[in-house]
């Protein structure tokens, strides 16, 4: 909630300073002879200065909760150095003396040496401990005093604190962390771990720099870098490929026959809320285990939304624009080619967008399918062994790959349908 939070308010923060700084700008092009822009969809474009900002707000925040030495400012993180604090031990006849105890918390990986302090003059010895940050230790206080086997021996208060009344789960706040009881009335030290992510959890952007680095030159698994993401990208470019050749012909027929639309209007429909996920299983039973497989899961999970955006393309058409060229003698053929297809070609370039996003989601969990190469497999194999940086690194590359294409996408509706917002 706190990354939400901080998202959220520079995401404010950033639109009104850009607003106040862009407010006289003057549009230029067709934009500047328009007298109405709200709603209308033409006039909207990018702001670049958004794209920017929005990309270097989330590089900020990833790096601000995750100690990256790239940003400058960080959220509380994490103790790290000595920490100490006082126990009460009370032995069978009654008498109570205190003694203090030394934590030292290091870094994850760090071999440093237990800190050294003088056991003390009492019966209550002093005690050391140390363990990596983000984790807890059970601290046996008692176990180096004095009649601690005798009966009636017990810790009767830490920090000044009383334990009486306390059970299982209760806590102690300390200074640098928080003393918990366990079952067995013991005391469990965890030192504050701040606000910033375990690395486990999200590891900062050098850390999967580093693994982009390791990776590209030493490979993962038997099999370079570009080798994972070229046979992703080829499973998900014939996957697409394959359910838009099925698809845009379907989606025409049904939306320009009544027969083809009640035939095969229940299965799309009973078929497009079906997760590709949940077909894994007979795609094994079905294709095996090979390329095959995968190729089909993600020409199915393609298939239906392509069909429904030529369609919808078709139903979309203006009548009167069909009216006209029947008017001027035109033939039914002449109607699909000239009118229908270009008219309907906007809303099938967004249905080509959206399938090829889904097709890149499924590729994970279609290279789940017995592959042994393959960004999907990449990240599955990474998550079995807590390898979170392969993890986030191999999500990053398909986002990329994903965002590149369909830039291309954008770039090539542009040129081939230029007319697009406009009647």
């Amino acid at each position: 909630m706190a990354i939400v939070a901080v998202y959220a308010g520079l995401f404010v923060a950033a639109m009104i300073v850009v607003g106040l700084l862009t407010r006289n700008r003057a549009r230029t092009g067709i934009d500047s002879v328009k007298t109405v822009t709200f709603g209308d969809e033409s006039a909207v474009r990018p702001n670049r200065w958004a794209s920017v900002i929005s990309v270097v707000v989330l590089f900020l925040i990833w790096g601000a909760f995750t100690g990256s030495k790239l940003v400058p400012i960080h959220v509380p993180g994490p103790f790290v150095g000595d920490t100490s604090f006082t126990y009460t031990a009370e032995n069978a006849e009654g008498q109570r003396d205190e003694a203090t105890v030394t934590v030292r918390v290091v870094p994850l990986g760090s071999d440093e040496d237990e800190p050294e302090v003088p056991e003390g003059d009492g019966f209550a010895k002093n005690d050391v401990a140390s363990l990596a940050v983000y984790r807890s230790q059970i601290i046996r206080v008692e176990a180096n005093d004095e009649g601690a086997d005798a009966e009636g021996f017990r810790v009767v208060a830490v920090d000044g604190q009383p334990l009486d009344g306390l059970g299982e789960g209760d806590s102690i706040q300390l200074a640098d962390g928080v003393i918990n009881l366990t079952r067995r009335g013991s005391l469990n030290f965890v030192p504050d771990r701040g606000v910033q992510m375990q690395p486990l959890y999200l590891p900062s952007p050098e850390r999967v720099w580093q693994a982009l680095t390791e990776t590209a030159s030493d490979g993962y698994r038997n099999f370079t870098l570009l080798e994972h993401l070229g046979y992703s990208l080829f499973r998900v470019l014939a996957g697409f490929a394959l359910g838009a050749l099925v698809g845009i012909p379907l989606g025409y027929a049904m939306g320009l026959s009544d027969w083809f639309r009640g035939w095969f209007d229940p299965i799309v429909e009973f078929m497009r809320p079906v997760p590709p996920l949940a077909l894994i299983p007979l795609v094994i039973i079905w294709f095996g285990i090979d390329e095959t497989g995968k190729v089909v899961l993600l020409f199915l999970a393609a298939l239906w939304i392509m069909a429904i955006g030529a369609r919808a393309g078709v139903s979309g058409v203006n009548i009167t624009k069909v009216h006209a060229a029947y008017s001027l003698g035109a033939s039914k053929w002449q109607i699909l080619r000239h009118v229908i297809i270009p008219n309907s070609l906007p809303e099938i370039f967004t249905a080509a967008r959206v399938a090829m996003g889904v097709c890149w989601g499924t590729v994970v969990a279609a290279e789940l399918v017995a592959a042994n190469v393959g960004a999907g497999m990449m990240i599955t194999a990474a998550s079995k062994f807590q390898q979170t940086y392969i993890v986030v690194m191999g999500i990053i590359l398909i986002g990329v790959i994903g965002f590149g294409i369909d830039i291309l996408m954008r770039k090539l509706e542009g040129w081939l349908v230029p007319w697009k917002g406009r009647s």
